[in-house]
């Protein structure tokens, strides 16, 4: 009897050690998504997580990424990748797709989203999260921005979004509300009148602004309503409410926020700020994890150019609150998380990257700037070619760009590029983009019908150069800039390795939301026009790659 009893503790302990083995703790690095990819929205479907994030007015719109353990994620799509999904002409470069937010229901996938200076909120649909997705169903009820749907557990579904104050009159400028408006996800239609389940925000008192970026969730017989505040720049936060019932009334943690970077000091080292617009989920663990926007400066002015980030951190349950435990105040650049034990922590997305353009299409992570409603450009044999056309990047259409996100405070993006100027309009190169008004140009030219490296800086308008040199005509060049936080350094090379300094230290803090306004990050990218007038030329570019220095 003892034999027995001593081989079933030891039979029990041996599953208990094997069980201990198949997971593993390990760290990751915030943030978890490096460059524009503002807004997450997350939600978890069997042991596999999906995240999307804003794009504003670039196309395709709303990357989707795919991952087994929070940690490693991969771009497997982007949810508005045809035209006729996604109208963006005429769009100021921060306006268009504004905080995107994903669910998913009986084996189908829901986003929904605002096209802000567009058609406004709409539905749309995948049975794979890689795509296709559906055209979008407008929702002419929904008339804020920020939507989020919930499905409950009793049949009924919701959308929650930001809204106007009662009677359309605001108290004070950066009133909003928090409204709900039942929908039918089998016509999807809404149902009835929105209600007003939050007005002001966390602290009414004090006269909170922008309340938006709603979720809710249902937990342990509460429906948590979380949602950001104060505007997404240093002020800004996440804030949660609580209810017994889904159409509230809501109470207000009396700790809030939950969330936020503002009442630390700006000296401290490596910030991270305007964290907020978050989104929480509970891993396959038991653990819980909430995703939010924060960005990384270069100083202590709060510049940064590589935009509103995705990053992540843990969440604690308190009394049945949840807040992110950033152990201690300020948001750390790792975070200790359990994985599967044969996890390796590689952050792919994170790194380096170079595009020898060997596949025939392009990859999930290009930009272009607005829809592309013709196609001008081409990829054969290793090579990528941009019709030259009249549209510039100082416009409001849809210009030769094809980008890729600055992702690294100290780094570089350089290419390779045939292209032969036939008139001083012609230009061909590479361009380190805001929007329409903030943007340096590295491109070649011509003038007095001789080749030219030119530096431009956008102005109101149009462009000034800041600098140029004369060239002899080569069959190629490479252009590169080199980031080093409040600056730029602008090359040349008339092969791959020796580069010419055009130009260094030049003002970074220019292409800094601080001094761009908007919501977007900067675009490095290939881009070739004729500035308005016609043009049969074309630019041939070999490669691009962005290095990662820090």
């Amino acid at each position: 009897m003892a034999r027995t009893i001593y081989i079933l503790l030891f039979s029990l302990l041996a599953l208990g050690c094997s069980k201990i083995e198949t997971t593993k703790k390990t760290t990751f690095s915030n943030p978890i998504l490096k460059g524009f990819y503002p807004d997450p929205s997350i939600c978890k479907v069997a042991d596999t997580y999906y995240l999307i994030n804003s794009t504003f007015a670039y196309f395709p719109g709303i990357p989707v990424f795919k991952s087994d353990d929070l940690v490693n994620w991969k771009q497997i799509g982007n949810a508005l990748d045809r035209p006729e999904q996604l109208e963006l002409e005429g769009l100021d470069v921060s306006r268009g797709v504004f905080a995107p937010a994903i669910t998913h229901h009986k084996g189908i996938f829901y986003i929904v989203n605002t096209i802000v200076d567009g058609k406004n909120n709409f539905v749309i649909q995948a049975t794979n999260p890689a795509g296709p997705w559906s055209n979008p169903i407008w929702l002419p009820k929904v008339e804020g921005i920020d939507p989020s749907l919930f499905f409950d557990n009793d049949g009924k579904s919701y959308i929650v979004f930001n809204s106007n104050p009662p009677n359309n009159t605001p108290e004070y400028d950066g009133h909003r509300t928090i409204k709900i408006i039942e929908f039918d996800a089998k016509t999807n239609n809404t149902i009835g009148e929105a209600k007003i389940i939050i007005d002001k925000g966390a602290k009414p008192e004090d006269k909170p602004i922008w309340i938006e970026g709603p979720h809710v969730y249902n937990r342990n017989g509460y429906y948590y309503l979380m949602a950001a505040e104060g505007g997404t720049a240093e002020h800004h936060s996440e804030v949660v409410f609580r209810s017994k019932h889904i159409l509230g009334p809501y109470k207000s943690y009396e700790n809030n926020p939950i969330l936020t970077q503002r009442d630390l000091n700006e000296d401290r080292e490596n910030p991270i700020t305007s964290v907020g617009h978050a989104d929480i989920i509970e891993d396959k663990y038991g653990n819980w994890w909430g995703v939010f926007l924060g960005c990384r400066p270069y100083d202590n002015n709060d510049h940064f150019n590589t935009g509103r980030e995705t990053f992540m951190a843990p969440i604690k349950w308190i009394n049945d609150w949840p807040v992110f435990d950033l152990q201690g105040d300020v948001v750390k650049k790792k975070y200790t998380i359990v994985v599967d034990s044969k996890t390796t922590i590689s952050s792919a997305i994170n790194k380096s990257f170079q595009d020898n353009f060997n596949d025939k299409k392009l990859g999930f992570d290009w930009l272009f700037l607005r829809t592309p409603l013709k196609k001008w450009y081409s990829i054969s044999d290793g090579k990528l070619t941009i019709n030259t056309r009249p549209e510039t990047t100082s416009g409001k259409s849809n210009p030769s760009f094809i980008g890729y996100r600055q992702k690294h405070l100290f780094g570089y993006a350089a290419t390779k590029l045939s292209f032969k100027a036939t008139s001083e309009n012609e230009k061909a190169g590479l361009i380190a983009f805001q929007n329409d008004k903030h943007y340096y140009y590295l491109c070649k030219s011509i003038r007095n019908n001789k080749p030219i490296v030119q530096l431009l800086k956008s102005t109101e308008n149009s462009t000034e150069e800041i600098a140029s040199k004369s060239i002899l005509e080569t069959d190629s060049l490479s252009f590169k800039i080199q980031a080093k936080g409040k600056y730029y350094d602008f090359l040349y090379a008339l092969n791959r390795t020796d580069w010419l300094l055009l130009k260094e230290n030049v003002d970074a803090t220019f292409l800094s939301t601080k001094k761009s306004g908007g919501f977007v990050g900067t675009i490095y990218a290939m881009y070739t026009t004729s500035s308005g007038g016609k043009s049969n030329n074309k630019a041939v570019f070999d490669w691009f790659k962005n290095e990662n220095k820090k």
